[in-house]
């Protein structure tokens, strides 16, 4: 119809295949498939024959090939008002990726009311004293921009994409939405409900569930950590919350002297500094309130925890403790040790539990970064009748990896090679390059962490990989939780004879 310009274009063409008949088909077929101008051209296989190969195919090869990956310099500039800005130079593309830190994130519920902080940054571009929600995606699309703000652990982050042509566009709604949100209560209503239906949603499922429960059981409920990890508060904590706390996050925390801006792109710090000071002269400076992150001492035995899921054909296996913070000494080990175990498909639990017993589509082990002490956590979606198996598999290759089966020289080579030859596409784009920079701004790392990243990677030695999986792992301290249906596992898991089987409900309270 839009090629035509006929509206009733799809109604004729229905009624004339409707009407169709064998001898109209024919006819015209006829008509069009017997002109003479089809040519079929038939290609003969080619001969194929067998070659003698030195390949060896028991092992996985390892590419010869040496890491090329420069980390670009950057700078750093402190505004009139304290704000500082790190800035790297990127003049390949006319765009400029800004990523504004400001010392907050989920930590700061401990002070405030849990999810305060996540609904806080998701209402920071709804509206402003000057321009609504919508005026603002209609501002930011007419240019061809993009703004978001989000959370982890530790950071709020507000960021902006932007052509370089409308730099001063975007950067005048950047401003505007970073010091004067308004939080309009409409939209807070609106995505409250949204909020405290993705905790609905968050509970029915094993692994939201497990996110949820797993923090409080490694840090206590009062730790700055101790809430859910998805940082959505409690549907208690979350339907309390009003427009007013939204607006005392924001006072709180969002202050020049709290809060660094990274920018890279296509810019230099003469070009942007002067912007930036105008835009931000009004922030004033006030003093934050600390953030208490304080040290946990992991349990004296194994815990085992059941969350019943009736029915479930599957079960969800989380192991987790607490991991040094991600600034310590042996943080490259760490990495590099977690990619043996867990981090990546041809880990070790990965291989046993999927590859050769397949009673898993995965399992993998991660360390969640964080300033303070961190998760190491194992994720294991296991298929219900092995439920007590799996759990002795995981347990086993734990215990092997600092005990009988350290990391061998064959596991050190293949990771280092795939952590160094893959860093050159890691910092491909401006957003990347500004991920990379945030960490050191958030961990206080060096300035030359990642320009010097891929020599330590090479340069580290099986023994230092050994010792730092001791320093993470420790098998006799591990917390358990199981979702699964509990009829059908519970049994099993009290045959292991691990301590105190305990059962929670989906807020993470003892079922009596």
């Amino acid at each position: 119809a839009v090629f035509t310009g006929n509206p009733d274009y799809y109604k004729t063409s229905l009624r004339n295949i409707r009407s169709a008949t064998p001898k109209l088909v024919l006819d015209t077929a006829r008509e069009w498939l017997s002109d003479g101008q089809f040519v079929l051209t038939i290609n003969p296989f080619p001969s194929f024959s067998s070659t003698q190969s030195d390949v060896d195919r028991s092992k996985l090869p390892v590419p010869d090939l040496k890491a090329d990956a420069q980390f670009p310099r950057f700078e750093r500039a402190t505004l009139s008002n304290g704000l500082k800005i790190v800035l790297a130079e990127r003049h390949s593309v006319p765009v400029v990726d800004m990523k504004l830190l400001v010392n907050s994130g989920y930590a700061a519920d401990t002070l405030a009311v849990p999810g305060c902080a996540r609904l806080a940054l998701d209402m920071l571009d709804e509206g402003t004293p000057t321009r609504t929600s919508i005026q603002i995606g209609d501002e930011l699309d007419s240019i061809g921009a993009k703004l978001g703000a989000g959370c982890n652990l530790d950071i709020a982050v507000v960021s902006l994409n932007t052509l370089k042509d409308q730099l001063d566009k975007a950067l005048d709604i950047y401003a505007d939405v970073i010091l004067h949100p308004s939080f309009p209560e409409s939209d807070f209503k609106r995505l409250q409900k949204q909020r405290l239906v993705g905790i609905q949603r968050e509970k029915a499922e094993p692994n939201g569930l497990a996110l949820r429960i797993m923090p409080g059981l490694l840090y206590g409920p009062n730790h700055p950590y101790g809430m859910p990890f998805t940082g959505s508060g409690s549907e208690a904590s979350v339907s309390k919350l009003t427009t007013a706390d939204m607006k005392r996050f924001h006072e709180t925390w969002f202050k020049p002297n709290n809060s660094t801006l990274i920018v890279v792109g296509d810019t230099t710090l003469a070009e942007i500094a002067p912007k930036l000071e105008k835009l931000f002269s009004g922030w004033k400076q006030r003093a934050v309130p600390p953030i208490d992150i304080a040290q946990v001492k992991p349990p004296a035995s194994p815990r085992v925890f059941i969350l019943d899921r009736p029915g479930s054909q599957q079960s969800v296996i989380f192991v987790g403790e607490v991991a040094p913070p991600k600034a310590n000494p042996e943080e490259i080990a760490i990495e590099i040790m977690n990619d043996i175990l867990g981090g990546s498909f041809t880990s070790r639990v990965n291989m046993n539990l999927r590859e050769d017993k397949h009673w898993s589509y995965g399992v993998f082990t991660t360390v969640v970064d964080a300033r303070g002490q961190r998760p190491f956590l194992s994720l294991a979606p296991v298929q219900g009748d092995k439920t007590k198996e799996a759990l002795q598999e995981l347990q086993r290759e734990f215990s092997d990896f600092v005990g009988a089966k350290p990391p061998t020289e064959e596991e050190r080579i293949k990771t280092v090679k795939d952590r160094t030859l893959g860093l050159a596409g890691s910092w491909e784009t401006s957003a990347a390059v500004s991920g990379s920079i945030a960490e050191i701004v958030r961990f206080g790392l060096s300035d030359d962490y990642f320009s010097s990243y891929a020599g330590k990677i090479e340069a580290l030695k099986q023994d230092e990989i050994a010792k730092a999986a001791k320093t993470v792992v420790h098998p006799g301290e591990l917390t358990w939780v199981v979702v699964g249906d509990r009829s059908k596992i519970e049994a099993g898991i009290r045959e292991l004879n691990w301590g105190e089987v305990q059962l929670l409900d989906t807020d993470g309270k003892p079922v009596k």
